[in-house]
Order: structure tokens, then C-alpha cells, then sequence
């Protein structure tokens, strides 16, 4: 172990922990291992989601955001004028 690396240690239960076994058995990994590549990606996942929501507040701060109640204005528009082209290129049907 490098100066830089340190223990945890963490409780799971009985289940996750055999689940874990079964998991480093099948993978040839140790438990450790796996416990690190999870805590990894999980620190990585809330990482990009924190980044995600303070560019978000930044955004709403410089006045870059927009009304929901306009958006979903804009998209009953956009969905109205979808259906009108719709019906327009609908071959009509020849009477029987």
C-alpha cells in the first residue's frame, strides 16, 4: 500500500457480503477491489450530478433559465403544428 492510499472499513450485511464473494469469485477480483471500483464510480456519479446542479443555479442566476409554463407552451405548440402537417400529408382515402 502507497503513502497515499488509506483503510476503510464499512458494514453490509450478511447478504451483500456473500453477493460480494460470489461476485469476487466470479470476477477473480478480490472484495476489495470491487468495494473500491464501486465507491469509485459511485464518488464520480454524485460528483457529476453536484457539478450538474450548481452549473444549473448559476445558469438560473444569469437569467439563462426559462418558465416551465412557457416551455411546455412551446411544446404543445410544437406538438399542434406536428399533428396539423400530419393530417395535411395523410393520403385520403378513396370511397368504396
Amino acid at each position: 500500500m502507497s503513502n497515499s492510499e488509506i483503510t476503510v472499513s464499512l458494514r453490509m450485511s450478511r447478504e451483500l457480503r456473500d453477493r460480494l464473494d460470489v461476485l469476487a469469485q466470479a470476477t477473480r477480483r478480490s472484495k476489495s477491489f470491487l468495494a473500491l471500483e464501486a465507491v469509485t464510480r459511485y464518488v464520480e456519479n454524485e460528483e457529476e450530478i453536484i457539478a450538474g446542479i450548481i452549473e444549473g443555479q448559476a445558469q438560473i442566476k444569469a437569467g439563462l433559465s426559462i418558465e416551465h409554463a412557457e416551455v411546455m407552451a412551446n411544446v404543445s405548440a410544437i406538438i399542434a403544428e406536428a399533428a396539423k402537417s400530419k393530417l395535411k400529408s395523410k393520403p385520403k382515402s378513396k370511397p368504396k
